[in-house]
């Protein structure tokens, strides 16, 4: 059995070697997909075990991130309901391919409809390095109506600098401006633009350290704030009250590894924030643009997860 992709694709993800939750979900759903076409099961309860196995290992890796764990759900679910080993393996194979195949399309959708929303001539702030945002801000680049983009630094991991590649090589003028001066700049702007890596029930913004601070500051100055998100990245069981947990990392990304502390300091560095709903004007994913209050909504028609569901004890949980 060949779990080298398996354990390199766990240590790539938690490493943040593969950065963005759309990405980190479609490495997760290509790693199974040939983790399993590696494996010499037997038996079909055999298959299912290692399955599950390799389940637990990749999910583990990112606790914030939501899009993992549906995108493992949605791979494992033809597993599951598997009758025989055949059938499993043509499961495991046709879902991480439909998974895949449809992430990469909701970004695509997602860039025209956000650039539906930006107007003309527009001077734009965004936050972190989210494929999805990328893609609505190159769309209206494309479209002629971007004059400017602010990008943050994104400390202490400097996501910042992945986002400014991306668009100085779409063409587009970009200010660099370190995170703190988000306040200082929010006058200059016409809205702000940002991914997600989790979405909450009530409509609430899981993201990248500093995003909330930035929509407060986008809120005061009546600047409307946009999140880009695909649909499997909203997250069904807080329905049921349950909490997304916060990824802390560790000190050494924050002062290196060779600087010592002074005594009694200790070095916080959460990864991601939560952002209101009353701070987000829009949500935009592949099938429309939706206010935060419609939530609920995509996860019980869109999803087609309901309730009932979500109270079974199944082995594969998002948290």
């Amino acid at each position: 059995m060949n779990t080298m992709v398996l354990t390199k694709t766990a240590d790539d993800i938690s490493s943040m070697r593969v950065r963005g939750a759309g990405r980190i979900a479609r490495t997760a759903a290509a790693a199974l997909q040939e983790y399993g076409a590696s494996l010499d099961s037997k038996t079909l309860a055999e298959f299912i075990t290692e399955m599950e196995k390799a389940a637990v290992i990749l999910r583990g890796t990112r606790p914030t991130a939501v899009s993992l764990p549906n995108a493992i759900r949605h791979v494992m679910r033809g597993v599951q309901k598997a009758e025989t080993l055949v059938e499993a393996q043509r499961a495991l194979h046709d879902c991480a391919t439909e998974f895949i195949r449809d992430s990469h399309a909701a970004v695509d959708k997602i860039a025209d409809i956000t650039a539906r929303q930006i107007p003309d001539d527009a001077v734009i702030m965004t936050h972190c390095n989210s494929q999805a945002a990328i893609a609505g801000i190159i769309r209206a680049h494309e479209q002629g109506k971007v004059r400017e983009v602010y990008a943050t630094e994104v400390r202490p991991r400097n996501q910042g600098y992945l986002t400014i590649q991306a668009l100085s090589d779409a063409g587009i003028s970009v200010s660099f401006i370190v995170d703190s001066a988000a306040r200082m700049f929010m006058p200059k702007v016409d809205q702000v633009i940002t991914g997600t890596d989790a979405i909450m029930s009530n409509g609430a913004v899981v993201n990248k350290i500093g995003t909330s601070q930035i929509a407060l500051c986008a809120h005061e100055a009546r600047k409307p704030f946009i999140v880009a998100a695909e649909t499997y990245k909203f997250a069904p069981r807080t329905i049921l009250g349950e909490r997304i947990p916060i990824e802390w990392r560790s000190a050494e990304e924050v002062i290196g590894s060779e600087r010592v502390l002074p005594a009694n300091v200790t070095v916080k560095n959460p990864a991601f924030d939560v952002t209101p709903p009353a701070y987000v004007d829009l949500i935009v994913t592949e099938i429309g643009a939706f206010a935060p209050s419609y939530a609920p909504f995509i996860i019980r028609d869109h999803l087609g997860w309901n309730i009932s569901e979500f109270q079974k004890d199944y082995t594969y949980s998002y948290y």
